[in-house]
């Protein structure tokens, strides 16, 4: 977007800078593919491609299935969507702040386009700091909601803004997920975990070069790698302030 609400615009980027980043995949000579095909290689029942690269929206904005949709398509470049339902859905309810979303009657049309969906939960919480109650629904209910719209198995999730702890990622594995995306600000390598397999934000203020670092293998650090002190930290702190405060939005 040129001009996104206040509250996402460090999450966006222009139209005009999106051309830029997704030219930059394209003249990278990497092979995009989707979160099916990780699965596939770290479970080790099919390889990747040589160079792969992944390319993830998470939430479902309006402009998912339209103009960004049909970026990559022109570049022929699949992607993967994980899809915020109680945004999307009619009447539901998210801890998204306002800003235009697409509707869930649109999930299968953004499928055909050629990008894969998977779930990004119910409301966007912090996953890390629920009850087991909360967070199975969080879990079971996106998910269902979105293979009744799609009328086939969802195997992928995306933890909102990447919050996670063993506790997530065991409970996604029984929810019936086969792969879950953290954020990790770092690249994902053949040995990475499949719960939670990192992933880097694109932010406004990022620019080719960064982009061009990154698809060249350079530029951030490489997973799987420990939680170090200042992220335990900092779950605490949130697990801490939810028991007061409740369920927050993971932004």
């Amino acid at each position: 977007m040129d001009d996104p609400p206040d509250w996402i615009a460090e999450f966006t980027v222009t139209p005009k800078q999106f051309a830029a980043h997704l030219d930059a995949v394209v003249r990278s000579g990497r092979t995009p593919v989707t979160i099916s095909a990780v699965a596939d290689h770290l479970a080790g029942r099919a390889p990747l491609p040589p160079r792969p690269v992944l390319l993830t929206f998470d939430d479902g904005f309006a402009d998912l299935p339209g103009p960004t949709a049909e970026a990559l398509a022109e570049r022929e470049l699949p992607a993967t969507a994980y899809l915020t339902t109680g945004a999307l859905a009619p009447g539901g309810r998210s801890l998204l702040p306002p800003a235009p979303m697409m509707s869930l009657a649109g999930v299968a049309e953004l499928e055909r386009s050629g990008m894969e969906i998977g779930s990004h939960t119910v409301t966007h919480a912090q996953l890390d700091t629920l009850s087991a109650k909360d967070l199975a629904y969080e879990l079971r209910t996106s998910k269902a909601v979105l293979e009744d719209a799609l009328g086939h198995e969802v195997r992928h999730l995306a933890y909102p803004h990447g919050y996670n702890s063993p506790r997530v990622r065991a409970m996604s594995a029984r929810a019936g997920y086969e792969t879950a995306t953290a954020v990790r600000h770092a690249l994902s390598s053949d040995h990475d975990e499949r719960y939670r397999i990192a992933r880097l934000i694109v932010r406004r203020g990022h620019t080719v070069a960064d982009v061009e670092a990154w698809l060249a293998g350079t530029g951030a650090r490489v997973a799987p790698y420990r939680d170090g002190p200042k992220t335990i930290a900092w779950r605490w702190y949130r697990r801490t302030r939810a028991l007061v405060r409740g369920p927050e939005f993971a932004g």
